[in-house]
């Protein structure tokens, strides 16, 4: 099976490119967001997918989580259930956009680019993706955790900024929750037991800029 990481272009049509500065301006956070992610380290109600992208990468989830899936060799990380209750399930993987045409295009969509560009304060780098799901009536949960180990893993530290947005691809509408790299005490939990949820999440770095000694 091809890696699409290779590819270092959109390969569908679906989340389309902006053709203009002011196509791509339509995507800018407000001063009022902006304003609040600095006060409070986290932004939501950003809308990050339309219909017919969250359909688009439903669809590619439901022939990822098969454990016979062509692609599975190309994740960097593949648990088909991390549930400690073997009743319940709970897909987690890593590498996502290396199998899949919508998760990978969905490092180009300008919906999520913009917004963690100025969240960031400049240009960004992608880092990794993330899914976890669960299926409706029968999902297990994300344990409580805290992600200040991950954010440790750039240096130099808490310089170098690490932002990350999640995703909720379930549903008519997707929301994007970005969490800055000073918040050490970040943790998840599912606790939404009747319904699929899914919760995708792009990691970006920002990029230093070369002659320069400070960060952008």
């Amino acid at each position: 099976m091809q890696d699409l990481s290779n590819t270092h272009h959109p390969l569908l049509a679906v989340f389309n490119q902006p053709a203009s500065r002011a196509e791509w301006g339509r995507h800018r956070l407000s001063a009022e967001q902006l304003e609040f992610y600095h006060q409070n380290g986290y932004l939501a109600g950003v809308r990050m997918l339309d219909d017919e992208q969250v359909e688009l990468l439903r669809n590619e989830l439901a022939e990822l989580v098969n454990p016979d899936h062509p692609g599975r060799l190309l994740f960097y990380e593949y648990n088909s259930n991390e549930s400690a209750d073997p009743s319940k399930i709970l897909f987690h993987a890593l590498g996502a956009w290396r199998v899949s045409s919508g998760f990978h295009d969905l490092l180009w969509n300008p919906a999520f680019l913009v917004p963690a560009s100025q969240l960031l304060g400049g240009p960004v780098r992608f880092w990794h993706d993330q899914i976890f799901y669960k299926p409706a009536h029968h999902g297990g949960v994300v344990a409580w955790h805290q992600d200040y180990s991950y954010w440790t893993r750039t240096q130099p530290w808490p310089i170098f900024p690490v932002g990350s947005g999640w995703m909720i691809p379930h549903g008519t509408t997707a929301v994007s929750i970005t969490c800055p790299v000073a918040t050490v005490g970040t943790f998840c939990r599912s606790r939404a037991w009747l319904t699929t949820w899914t919760r995708l999440r792009l990691c970006f770095l920002q990029i230093k800029k070369e002659n320069s000694s400070q960060w952008r």
